[in-house]
């Protein structure tokens, strides 16, 4: 069955003291378009995760966002207590060349000095904490993953919808087609005879009616409608990746839902075609969505 390519996916997972969150939305787009935003310490992997979403999501403009949650006790910010003991030697230095007092309160007058907090640490990622933040990913993408599925059983029970309204409206075109015939023929007909003083052959008028009366026939339109409308049901079958063939069977259907307005030169016939248009346009609407 066909999947849309909205939805929205997260996975967190813990690991050492903090919480791993992967945010993984898509919007439907022509191609594959991934925007990451990855915390730092993760960023060597970046290919590997974009491979992930590449070989699961397919097409789809993508926001990607792995970030981490540390607890209060990791999250806060040490003391730089090499920087805090040079600033102190420093300031004891200025205060006997100066001939200053002694600050009153050391600890404010310290802990106000630049980058006395800055955690000079570099962490770096080990195997053992990839395979956790892997499967966030993976979570993620999974979720997403269902979601368009989800989406898409909407969406196929949407499009069914339309095209049996579309199929309704084709079939209750065909009542007009008989009598528009006969009021055609007899407009024609009525216009010579009020025509004062003109003869006509009427062997060659007839050859003309018909003539005319073919030319606005929309047998061939009708059949090759109905045959678009049973292949779209059958392409939303074929399963996901479907989006853009079913595009380009609706632009089909609309080319003949057109000609059959253009031919139609009835009121009632056309206030159907009006009808089967806006079916149409709801379908085209929505399967910009489709993958």
């Amino acid at each position: 069955m066909i999947q849309s390519m909205t939805g929205y996916g997260k996975c967190v997972v813990a690991y050492g003291g903090k919480k791993i969150h992967a945010e993984v939305k898509s919007l439907n787009s022509k191609a594959l378009d991934i925007t990451a935003r990855i915390a730092p310490i993760y960023r060597e992997k970046e290919m590997e995760m974009r491979q992930m979403m590449q070989q699961k999501l397919e097409r789809g403009k993508v926001d990607f966002v792995l970030w981490v949650e540390k607890d209060e006790a990791s999250a806060a910010s040490p003391l730089n207590m090499v920087l805090l003991k040079t600033y102190k030697q420093q300031v004891e230095q200025m205060q006997q060349e100066l001939g200053l007092p002694a600050p009153d309160d050391w600890y404010a007058t310290l802990l106000r000095l630049p980058d006395v907090f800055t955690h000079t640490e570099v962490e770096e990622l080990s195997d053992e904490e990839w395979a956790v933040a892997r499967r966030a990913v993976e979570g993620a993408v999974d979720e997403l993953v269902a979601f368009r599925k989800q989406e898409g059983l909407a969406l196929a029970k949407k499009f069914q919808e339309k095209i049996d309204n579309i199929g309704a409206l084709l079939a209750s075109i065909e009542p007009y087609e008989k009598e528009r015939t006969e009021k055609i023929r007899q407009r024609i007909v009525d216009a010579l005879e009020q025509t004062v003083g003109v003869d006509y052959d009427k062997n060659r008028l007839e050859q003309e009616m018909i003539y005319y009366i073919e030319k606005l026939d929309i047998s061939e339109e009708k059949q090759r409608l109905s045959n678009h409308l049973r292949y779209f049901v059958e392409t939303m079958q074929d399963g996901h990746g479907q989006g853009k063939k079913l595009g380009f069977i609706a632009q089909e259907m609309g080319r003949e839902i057109n000609t059959t307005g253009s031919k139609s030169n009835q009121a009632e016939m056309q206030n159907i075609v009006v009808k089967m248009k806006d079916e149409l346009e709801q379908i085209k609407e929505q399967v910009l969505n489709v993958m």
